[in-house]
């Protein structure tokens, strides 16, 4: 009998999901979610790896084009117009810097300071409020530092500095002063006609800048003695480059411009550079984006299409009795098969529309509340939709929707015309797995595993990328094992912790044995949930470790929260005093930088202090510092192994009128290589034009910015001028995006878990519907309601805590195997177990799986016993 003129496709469809609009709300939020978190991912995506590198790249600024040299020489004023006259170039500026003396009244002290930009591409100061110095005697100041001064547009400071006398710094005399003349301190009044931001804080670490022209800046820095040597060149295009290098023609007319021949100097793109200088920041691995970011979609996608197959298998459940209806009066297998697909691929289109607009306005809410955190970092005002934005999340999330309905639509077909007429029970025996599955599964465990334990090897002895790569992929393989599996295993694991509370009543044995009633759906379901918490788990677990590592390296790059260094040793001891009175400051120590002879090496620097005020100030572990005692020098591994020696062995440090004999300690802190007791360097006898002491302080409490603007405020009230330096300041800015980056990161795959949770309660309602005569029987021979629904909630949240569980002991392990391979390459890998995390994961896991049983509950309550028993 022909079917197509009386049951149309589409209008069986349309038909079917009018009377099932509840049901598929269910898969349509989840299918929304998705799309949403990936349309999120995708935007946020963008914006963290663009803040991130601009963050890496402030100095910068939006240059096109970066000249260098790379033999250590320095660009004169002759290469920098040969530079700017080439074709096509618009601008050039030296990166160059100088610093001085810069106060009003009673606060200040050594500030930098930056040329004024030709153009505004060449610098990563932005004006704010008034107008760029156009002339000598003019300043502008970026915002915290005329804070700190107390000064504002029109208002003046004084900057103190140091001419000496022309060839001072080739001068051989022993006395140059007496040869050529005392240098001459000199005061000038600086009006300040502008305000900057420093957006990217590339000036963080110095508390601020100050800027001037770059003539007035030139001519300071040419009486220095020796002056800042010139070795990058900033240039702005007339046009902008349309490819990702230099065209070789340009750079070949750069490269002879700035005397490529004559010395080595190299031509790349800022995006090149900043790639370059990320790259060794990070030991080349841009773990946060490339690794992890662009597969959350896939994740979420995975675990959306295991909440749909099991809504499309609640409706496919629901419609029996229709289904069979329409077989008996000529509806083909094909016609149903396609208007199950027809329905999903319609859910999927509408769902996945209604996600990307929601993604699209939660990441706009989000760029507008996010400078209401003070993040420190630029972000942008709008988003920046592209094509791949709303054309990926779409069409993914409408194929994955038709792609989890295909089993479904396969059981559809599968419906006999009368034997779906007649009453049935539900399934109350285990389905069988096949030792297919077992051997599968077993080979992917044991491979994997294996791979990840290889991979784990390989990242901690220097193949960080083979390492990753196998790691992932053996993780992978690995967590598919777990995945094929949990069918056998799983629904025995929730009968087992189920037993734990199966002795509170009938209600709970029920819903024990329920679990084994059907272990697919039962391990699906879990599975679902345990994917997404095995991934926040994971990243949880990596971030904190991650943090940890960050930590140990950032203590390890500035081994001390503040310097001053004293412009003469008679201010040493007032400075120290000033800077152990300033609040947030817990302990201070004397650092002293000697150059010797080192064994049998000349002018080699070295550094003394007293042992116990080191340890005190020192971001080192403690027992590394402990290791430094009188008779004795630290140094590294690296270095003893260059000067051919080992931990034991005796080496001389010579001064130019003494000696010492000291016993090499090997440390593995590089801040504490070639560091002597301050008694040992006495007896040396170093000359102290040899020597200069620097203060070294830690920081206990308060923000690192502060902190250091109140220690140049107390500086300056000392005789004699200082230059103070805050890497603390520039190490919080670093966690700080560190901690949002991954702050994001854990919260996108939180959505994951959302996600499954909406499993659990489609997995409760199909059982609901399966059991509809069961229940009806309890309920005649006397279960209440309240015991149903208890047996419901009970069964909610087994499902939902054996997934929990399990997601977080596999979390664990991979979080700590990701941090063990990819981390390695920063230094020693801290291992941490993110406990308050892992708790509200749990706590989340199991509340939620009570709340999912309510509506099924709600709906196997509402039947009667007497009408219940009647369903055919």
């Amino acid at each position: 009998m022909s079917t197509s003129p009386n049951f149309p496709t589409a209008r069986l469809t349309l038909g079917q999901m009018r009377r099932s609009v509840g049901r598929l709300t269910a898969a349509g939020v989840a299918i929304l979610i998705s799309t949403a978190f990936v349309t999120v991912t995708l935007l946020a995506g963008g914006v963290i790896q663009g803040t991130t590198h601009d963050m890496v790249a402030a100095q910068y600024a939006k240059a096109d084009v970066v000249v260098a040299t790379t033999d250590d020489s320095s660009f004169t004023a002759d290469d920098i117009d040969a530079v700017a006259a080439v074709d096509g170039v618009a601008t050039v500026q030296p990166l160059t810097s100088w610093f001085g003396d810069l106060r009003n009244g009673g606060k200040g002290g050594f500030q930098t300071f930056a040329p004024v930009p030709e153009d505004p591409r060449l610098s990563p100061l932005e004006l704010t409020d008034g107008a760029w110095p156009a002339a000598d005697g003019e300043v502008a100041l970026t915002s915290n530092l005329a804070e700190r001064l107390e000064v504002g547009l029109g208002d003046t400071v004084t900057l103190k500095r140091t001419v000496y006398p022309e060839g001072w710094a080739d001068s051989r005399s022993d006395d140059p002063a007496a040869e050529l003349g005392q240098p001459e301190d000199v005061t000038e009044t600086l009006t300040v006609t502008g305000l900057t931001a420093d957006p990217y804080g590339a000036y963080s670490v110095y508390g601020g800048a100050a800027a001037v022209p770059a003539a007035t800046l030139d001519a300071w820095n040419a009486a220095e003695p020796y002056p800042n040597p010139v070795s990058e060149l900033l240039v702005a295009l007339d046009a902008p480059l349309d490819g990702g290098s230099v065209p070789g023609p340009l750079a070949g007319s750069l490269d002879a411009a700035a005397g490529g021949s004559d010395r080595g100097v190299t031509v790349d793109t800022t995006e090149e550079v900043a790639t370059a200088r990320a790259a060794a920041q990070t030991g080349g691995q841009d773990l946060v984006f490339l690794v992890f970011v662009m597969t959350f979609a896939a994740i979420a996608l995975l675990i959306a299409a295991m909440v749909i197959t099991n809504t499309f298998q609640v409706l496919v459940a629901q419609r029996t009795r229709t289904l069979a209806l329409l077989r008996c009066i000529g509806a083909g297998t094909g016609q149903l098969y396609r208007s199950v697909l027809l329905e999903a691929a319609i859910l999927g289109v509408v769902a996945s529309a209604v996600g990307i607009l929601t993604g699209g306005v939660l990441a706009q809410v989000a760029l507008m509340v996010a400078p209401a955190f003070d993040l420190g970092v630029p972000l942008p005002a709008t988003i920046a939709p592209t094509w791949q934005v709303v054309v990926l999340p779409l069409a993914v999330g409408a194929g994955v929707t038709v792609l989890a309905a295909l089993a479904p639509a396969r059981s559809a077909t599968r419906v006999a015309p009368l034997a779906a007429l007649r009453p049935s029970d539900a399934p109350t025996l285990r389905a069988r797995s096949g030792r297919t599955r077992l051997v599968i599964s077993l080979l992917a465990l044991v491979g994997g595993f294996a791979a990840l334990g290889g991979g784990v090897v390989l990242g901690m002895n220097g193949g960080t990328q083979f390492g990753l790569v196998a790691a992932v992929g053996g993780g992978a393989l690995a967590f598919f094992g777990v995945v094929l599996s949990a069918v056998l295993w799983l629904p025995r694991v929730a009968a087992l912790l189920g037993s734990l509370v199966a002795r509170t009543g009938p209600a709970a044995r029920l819903a024990v044995a329920n679990t084994l009633r059907n272990p697919r759906r039962t391990a699906a379901t879990s599975t679902a949930l345990l994917i997404g918490v095995t991934l926040v788990t994971m990243m949880s677990t990596g971030a904190a470790s991650a943090r940890m590592s960050a930590d140990s390296l950032l203590d390890e790059q500035f081994p001390y929260d503040v310097s001053v260094s004293a412009s003469s040793s008679e201010y040493v001891e007032g400075l120290r005093d000033a800077v152990a009175d300033t609040p947030g400051i817990a302990d201070t120590a004397l650092v002293t930088n000697a150059t010797v002879t080192l064994g049998e090496t000349e002018d080699m620097s070295i550094v003394a202090a007293d042992p116990a005020e080191l340890a005190a100030v020192v971001n080192v572990p403690q027992e590394e510092a402990g290791r430094l005692t009188d008779g004795s020098i630290l140094l590294t591994q690296g270095t003893a192994d260059d000067m051919s020696l080992d931990a034991g062995d005796p080496i001389t440090v010579a001064g130019a009128d003494g000696s010492v004999d000291l016993t090499i300690v090997i440390t593995t802190a590089d801040a504490l290589n070639r560091t002597i007791t301050t008694a040992d360097l006495a007896r040396a006898d170093v000359p102290a034009d040899s020597t200069t002491t620097d203060i070294w302080a830690r920081i206990s409490g308060g923000e690192a910015t502060t902190v250091l603007a109140d220690v140049q405020d107390a500086v300056a009230q000392v005789d004699g001028g200082a230059f103070v330096m805050g890497p603390a300041a520039q190490a919080a800015q670093f966690r700080q995006v560190v901690d949002v980056i991954l702050g994001i990161v854990v919260g996108l795959l939180a959505v994951a878990v959302v996600i499954a949770l909406i499993g659990v309660t489609n997995t409760l309602s199909l059982s609901v519907i399966e059991r509809t005569r069961e229940s009806a029987t309890l309920r005649a021979i006397g279960l209440s309601k309240e015991q149903l629904r208890g047996m419901l909630a009970v069964e909610g949240v087994l499902i939902a805590g054996v997934g929990a569980v399990l997601g977080i002991v596999l979390g664990l392990v991979f979080g700590w195997a990701g941090a063990a391979t990819a981390l390695s390459v920063m230094g020693d890998v801290r291992y941490a177990v993110p406990w308050a995390d892992l708790g509200i994961v749990l706590a989340v896991a199991l509340v939620a799986g009570l709340l999912a049983s309510v509506l099924p509950a709600r709906a196997a309550a509402r039947t009667s016993p007497v009408a219940a028993l009647g369903v055919e």
